[in-house]
């Protein structure tokens, strides 16, 4: 399985893991429905009132879109077909509270995930970047879900530097991004703990504020992802060649630091 699941009945908490280390965690379609299924039906699960999302392996938490997987576009500047829309808990009206722990990197669609967690647990060893700008691509989605987390400068800093650097755990944690940092493996114990501890508080009023917290900003969001189909389509290269552009510089580009 691409997406794993497991659950504490004695806790409330369940842990999501992004299961393709392999791959960095990329996200193929078919992660992308696991992940979406997954939040659905924690809906309904009563026994789980709080989850932690993380990812396989040392090297990353999810460096995004798996580039192996083929997603034909509409012709229309209009609109547009992006497989990661959906793969968030908010997307999918999951109003538990989502805590997430980082290590290795985050890059490009890992911040569908990240904008929609509560906040962010990292290691420090944990990097973040969005490879888009590099590779002839606009971030849309992805920066419009950084403008809410960060300052604008930083995310604009991030967005458009593309590869060339990333932003540290440290650095993330000074702008208030990542709530915590840890040592390298203590990120999971971390989040379990602020997991644990927010399952133990009355479901209602748990799941109140999160809607509440969420409800400040997704007007803002909502008007922003209306647009990102335009933005996208008239500003990224022709497929073949960001292909090119990835070919030649992923080996360098998502190597660990």
């Amino acid at each position: 399985m691409s997406v794993l699941v497991t659950r504490d009945e004695e806790t409330g908490v369940a842990v999501v893991t992004l299961n393709r280390p392999e791959r960095l965690n990329a996200i193929d379609l078919d992660a992308a429905r696991q992940l979406g299924s997954v939040w659905r039906e924690l809906r309904g699960d009563n026994t789980v009132r709080a989850v932690v999302l993380t990812g396989a392996g040392e090297r990353a938490f999810c460096t995004g879109i798996d580039r192996t997987a083929e997603v034909a576009q509409p012709s229309s500047p209009y609109s547009t077909d992006d497989p990661l829309i959906a793969i968030g808990p908010k997307a999918n009206d999951l109003w538990k509270p989502v805590v997430a722990a980082v290590r290795g990197m985050a890059c490009g669609g890992a911040f569908y995930l990240l904008g929609e967690a509560e906040f962010v647990i990292a290691a420090e060893d944990a990097t973040f970047f969005d490879p888009h700008t590099t590779y002839g691509m606009v971030s849309a989605y992805e920066s419009m879900y950084l403008a809410l987390r960060m300052p604008h400068g930083e995310a604009a800093r991030l967005a458009l530097m593309g590869t060339a650097e990333r932003m540290s755990a440290r650095r993330a944690h000074e702008i208030g991004f990542v709530s915590e940092l840890t040592a390298p493996g203590g990120e999971l114990a971390a989040a379990l703990r602020c997991a644990e501890t927010i399952a133990s508080f009355p479901t209602e009023a748990v799941q109140g504020t999160v809607r509440s917290l969420w409800a400040a900003k997704e007007a803002t969001l909502a008007q922003a992802h209306s647009r990102a189909p335009a933005f996208v389509a008239l500003g990224n290269l022709p497929p073949e060649r960001q292909a090119e552009l990835y070919t030649r510089r992923r080996s360098k580009d998502f190597r660990v630091r």
